[in-house]
């Protein structure tokens, strides 16, 4: 028996680009190159522009995210047809494939925009992003809110951490414009009913009064409304 040694291949026939910061890529080679990249942890293609993450801060960025997730879950385990997710890779469109720290959106029965693919991404537009912005400021408050408003993403929040500043935005006519506190100084959902957010508490991590305006939006008549619009069978 002859035994063959194992078949060369040509290094330039089999290596893949790496996927580096600047990269201007398709979606679909900006998704080779970051299956073959596992050590990169997260990485977006945001008009047509990779962004590779730096290593993320507790301060800056964990413990907002936790505080901000923790707020949202609230509210979607007291709202059917709705889910949540942490930093899916969103296909938005052919040049935006961003993995937004945070997604809420409305399941496709009850007519959610967003659907899941075969392979288990997200593809369409979310109702609500939420983005922890710390070195990535100038991204999500330039080309990723552009791609986000150009693509219908309902409301968008940003909570700059330096700054220790919470803006959310509400698309009105094309324009992302800002939700303003009321006279109680809570900012309101006009998407999701009852989605009631104490914002200064937030920033200055009084998460029992977050969470207690929260139910008093649960508990709320336009909440009850949206509840009973969502679970009433579909024409």
């Amino acid at each position: 028996m002859t035994i063959h040694p194992p078949r060369q291949t040509s290094p330039a026939l089999d290596r893949t680009p790496p996927l580096e910061s600047g990269d201007r890529l398709t979606r679909p080679e900006f998704e080779r190159r970051y299956a073959a990249a596992p050590h990169i942890k997260k990485a977006e293609l945001i008009e047509g522009i990779v962004y590779v993450a730096s290593p993320l801060r507790f301060q800056q960025h964990a413990e907002p995210h936790s505080r901000l997730h923790g707020w949202l879950w609230t509210y979607q385990i007291a709202t059917p047809s709705l889910f949540l997710g942490i930093e899916p890779t969103v296909r938005l469109d052919l040049d935006n494939e961003p993995q937004p720290d945070i997604v809420l959106i409305l399941d496709e029965a009850v007519g959610g925009r967003a659907r899941l693919t075969e392979d288990g991404y997200l593809e369409g537009t979310p109702e609500l992003v939420a983005e922890i912005a710390a070195s990535s400021a100038a991204i999500d408050l330039g080309s990723k809110k552009q791609a986000y408003r150009r693509n219908g993403v309902a409301e968008y929040i940003v909570w700059q951490s330096y700054e220790n500043r919470l803006e959310w935005f509400c698309l009105t006519d094309g324009e992302y414009i800002l939700l303003p506190p009321n006279e109680n100084g809570i900012i309101c959902s006009r998407t999701f009913p009852g989605l009631w957010l104490a914002a200064d508490d937030l920033l200055n991590n009084k998460m029992t009064r977050v969470l207690e305006v929260l139910q008093m939006g649960i508990q709320s008549p336009e909440h009850q409304a949206f509840v009973q619009q969502l679970t009433q069978p579909q024409s």
